[in-house]
């Protein structure tokens, strides 16, 4: 499932990564190398080919202190098409009986059932363009982790800055400018649908917000190239396959980890040895490192940063922009979004290893 069940989000204690599918992974690195960037050029006076620091942050207008180069454009590839709406047709090809899979039912008053209901998985192919669980077997602990292609859609209004590394960063040039998708894992009418403004993000066609975020829709584009380790190339040269529980990390900043069940790979589940560098609890004790070295212009970020626990900062004022960013578009476009709650009120109580 690579994802987080819901009845353990509260003890992950920030150690945990919540969704380690390889597209919401790379998005995490992605942000954890920005963040590893910030701090190079703040604390070594090093020069980036991607970020650089704005002259005229810290002023009363509220200005982040680093933006993406206007020559920098953010190409995300995806080797398979990402899990929910943007895959419902290829999902439904696949199968040998098309019928729609029912959800599994456990009791009408067990709440987490009633969030399956209204936020299926694979089940119900008859409802297209509606938010979607992460996939899993019918056997698996219920999750309430959205689906890839939910998550991807969004970034179309959020950028793809995470909550932290946007105290930092302008999201003016941080959204995703095209999504690459093998030829074989492509459906026009599926992609359409899940991310383009002529599908469920239709609502937000000329949205903008405070903070200089707004609507910007990727194009969707394919390739003939298959990843040398896809399902469809492992096939060609085995019988018998099984999907991997592992997934990887890299970036150039120097990430290079293997995760499992959330976790660093042979750490226990949720120990503070096994935090993940792009786990919150790792992002957080970054994040604080590049406050404190930026100068008194941006100290108030540095104070939100010591902030008691992770909550009081996803839910503070230096965030509340890009919180009504996320909820006007849940809202209008993304409707049906059921927030996965809970693995937020931990606090740093030392320094970690980031």
């Amino acid at each position: 499932m690579k994802c987080l069940p819901a009845s353990k989000i509260q003890e992950s204690n920030g150690v945990g990564v919540h969704d380690w599918h390889a597209e919401i992974l790379a998005i995490r690195t992605f942000n954890r190398f920005l963040l590893d960037e910030c701090r190079n050029i703040v604390s070594d006076g090093a020069t980036s080919d991607v970020l650089r620091r704005r002259p005229d942050a810290g002023l009363p207008d509220g200005k982040k202190p680093f933006e993406i180069n206007d020559d920098v454009k953010l190409h995300m590839y995806c080797s398979e098409a990402p899990c929910g709406d943007a895959s419902m047709e290829l999902t439904m090809a696949a199968q040998g009986d098309a019928s729609p899979w029912q959800a599994s039912v456990r009791g009408t008053s067990d709440p987490e059932s009633q969030s399956e209901a209204h936020l299926p998985g694979r089940a119900y192919f008859s409802k297209l363009g509606i938010v979607r669980r992460k996939p899993a077997r019918g056997d698996a602990p219920p999750t309430l982790s959205k689906s890839c292609s939910d998550k991807i859609a969004l970034k179309q209004c959020t950028s793809l800055l995470s909550s932290l590394t946007s105290l930092f960063i302008d999201p003016t040039n941080a959204y995703i400018h095209s999504l690459v998708l093998p030829e074989s894992q492509y459906s026009t009418t599926a992609c359409r649908r899940a991310f383009s403004g002529d599908g469920r993000m239709r609502s937000m066609v000329g949205r903008g917000w405070p903070g200089d975020y707004s609507f910007k829709e990727f194009v969707t584009e394919t390739t003939g190239l298959e990843f040398e380790f896809s399902k469809r190339t492992v096939k060609a040269r085995s019988d018998k396959i099984s999907p991997s529980n592992l997934a990887t990390a890299w970036s150039r900043s120097g990430v290079e980890e293997t995760i499992l069940g959330g976790v660093i790979q042979g750490r226990k589940a949720f120990n503070l040895k096994g935090a993940s560098r792009m786990s919150r609890r790792g992002m957080w004790e970054m994040a604080r490192d590049v406050a404190s070295s930026l100068d008194q212009r941006d100290l108030g970020t540095s104070e939100y940063l010591q902030s008691e626990t992770y909550r009081d900062i996803k839910h503070g004022p230096l965030l509340a922009q890009r919180k009504q960013v996320k909820e006007d578009t849940r809202q209008m476009a993304l409707t049906g979004w059921i927030e996965n709650v809970g693995g937020s009120d931990f606090g740093i109580e030392g320094r970690g290893n980031h």
